[in-house]
C-alpha cells in the first residue's frame, strides 16, 4: 500500500523532472495547485446551496438560470459548460449521472468521486435510481418520483437539496456545513443541523 508521504514524494520528484527539462514553469504549477486547492470545489457549491436556501431571490435565479447564478457568486465553469440547477422537494428527489463519461460541474463540485466515474453508477443510476439511492442509505418515499438527469460536455446538473428541518435559525455560514459534495449530486441529503 502506498502511503501518503510516498505520493508526496513522487509528486515533487516529478515536479523537479518537469521543471528541469523545461516542460512546465513554476508558476504554472503554482496556479494549477492553487485551482485545486483553493478555487474548485465542493465548498464553492455548498456555498451557492446556502444562499439558495437562505435567500429566495437567488434561489429563483439559481432555478431559472443556473450558470449566471453561479458565476453571480464568483464560479465560473472551467470547462465552458452551462450549469442547471434541479430542487429535490418531498414529491420529486433528483439525482445526477454522466451515463457516457463522468462530466461534472468542477467548478461547484470539484474532482468527480472514483464511483461516479465507475459504469455500475452509470448504468445503474439510469436504469435503477431507487436501488443506487438505497445503497448510499438514502430512501426516498414511494410517492416520490426520482428523476435522473445526465450531465454531458456541454450541460452539468446539480441537486439543490431539500434544507434540512432545523435548520431555519442557521445563518448561510452554518448552513454551508450541512451541504455535501453527494447531496448536491442527489445520492444522499443535505445533513441534518
Amino acid at each position: 500500500m502506498t502511503s501518503d508521504n510516498d505520493v508526496a514524494l513522487r509528486v515533487r520528484a516529478l515536479e523537479s523532472l518537469l521543471l528541469e527539462k523545461g516542460l512546465v514553469e513554476a508558476p504554472a504549477i503554482d496556479e494549477i495547485i492553487d485551482l485545486f486547492e483553493n478555487r474548485l470545489g465542493p465548498q464553492n457549491g455548498a456555498k451557492v446551496i446556502a444562499r439558495a436556501w437562505s435567500d429566495p431571490d437567488f434561489k429563483a435565479r439559481l432555478l431559472a438560470n443556473a450558470t449566471d447564478a453561479i458565476v453571480e457568486m464568483g464560479y465560473e465553469a472551467v470547462q465552458g459548460e452551462d450549469m442547471v440547477v434541479v430542487e429535490n422537494t418531498a414529491q420529486v428527489h433528483n439525482i445526477v449521472v454522466c451515463t457516457l463519461c463522468s462530466c461534472f460541474p468542477w467548478a461547484t463540485l470539484g474532482l468527480p468521486p472514483v464511483w461516479y466515474k465507475s459504469a455500475p453508477y452509470r448504468a445503474r443510476a439510469a436504469s435503477d435510481p431507487r436501488g443506487v439511492l438505497a445503497e448510499f442509505g438514502t430512501d426516498i418515499a414511494a410517492e416520490a418520483e426520482v428523476r435522473v438527469w445526465d450531465s454531458n460536455a456541454e450541460l452539468r446538473y446539480m441537486v439543490l437539496p431539500e434544507r434540512p428541518a432545523g435548520s431555519e435559525s442557521l445563518d448561510e455560514e452554518a448552513l454551508v456545513a450541512l451541504v455535501t459534495r453527494d447531496s448536491m449530486i442527489g445520492v444522499t441529503r443535505a445533513l441534518n443541523p
